[in-house]
């Protein structure tokens, strides 16, 4: 059944622009650490924040929350179908350019880490957190933020700016956990670059699928790599990971071309 007559919450949302992706991701922001703050009686109890029991404790349920929310979140405005629904704007073939690159560095490190160590339980865990993230952070960001925008008609090449640097600024909060500024500042101009790159994989796949699935092999690898690391050829290779991805990103930041006309951001996408 069509809703001819939309809540005044749709309705709000549904006009899209700049500054409700902001409102939506500060209220994400403040809603994921709050809830998450429910869980410091649980966190006390962890002897070892690397152990599965801590990954669990710390990243996948914090994380499976914010994945509740957001899911919430599309579903009352009726995005929900839209957003796994195909893209309304196709990418080119040289975006494909920046899914390699995330995807060859991701399995570098995947091949640099000793597994033996690590433990089968952490890494199976690792990589449900993984799924977790990257479900949460590419639908809100490239998900519900990039259709915000394209709701306010604007081109694509601010749509990935926007989208990108909304993304980055959700790991500024890291500076709350003690992290040094030098190295958030490093962590945002890779995690604004590896947004342009998701961007990218959506486009030229023409599904939300793809980033998501290419995010969640991202952060796994990356920690497991740092945190258990193998002598192998490979490991000062993926080393190399983040400024090749930051260089990447940047770069094709500025061939990104098109726009998507306000009237054909629907549920169930359209084309221009």
């Amino acid at each position: 059944m069509t809703d001819t007559a939309p809540s005044a919450w749709r309705r709000f949302w549904e006009r899209g622009g700049w500054w409700r992706a902001i409102v939506l991701v500060v209220a994400y922001f403040a809603l994921y650490n709050g809830l998450s703050l429910l869980l410091a009686p649980l966190a006390a109890q962890v002897e070892d924040p690397q152990s599965a029991s801590g990954i669990l404790v710390f990243y996948v349920i914090p994380i499976l929350v914010g994945c509740l929310l957001l899911v919430g979140f599309a579903g009352s405005v009726g995005w929900l179908r839209g957003l796994f629904g195909p893209q309304p704007i196709r990418g080119r073939g040289w975006m494909w350019i920046a899914v390699a690159v995330v995807l060859v560095f991701n399995v570098l490190h995947l091949l640099s880490v000793d597994y033996g160590t690590a433990g089968a339980p952490v890494v199976g865990t690792w990589l449900l957190a993984g799924l977790f993230i990257g479900f949460a952070e590419e639908v809100l960001t490239r998900g519900l933020v990039v259709t915000l925008l394209r709701k306010a008609g604007q081109r694509e090449v601010v749509v990935a700016l926007i989208s990108s640097a909304l993304f980055a600024l959700l790991h500024a909060g890291n500076l709350l956990t003690g992290q040094s500024v030098v190295a958030t500042l490093v962590q945002l101009a890779y995690t604004f670059a590896f947004g342009v790159c998701m961007y990218l994989a959506m486009r030229v796949t023409g599904t939300i699928v793809a980033p998501i699935l290419l995010h969640a092999s991202t952060d796994p690898s990356i920690f497991l790599h740092t945190a258990y690391p193998a002598a192998t050829p490979f490991g000062s290779i993926a080393g190399l990971g983040n400024i090749v991805v930051i260089v990447v990103g940047v770069i094709c930041l500025f061939f990104i071309r098109g726009r998507v006309a306000r009237t054909e951001v629907a549920p169930t996408g359209g084309a221009t």
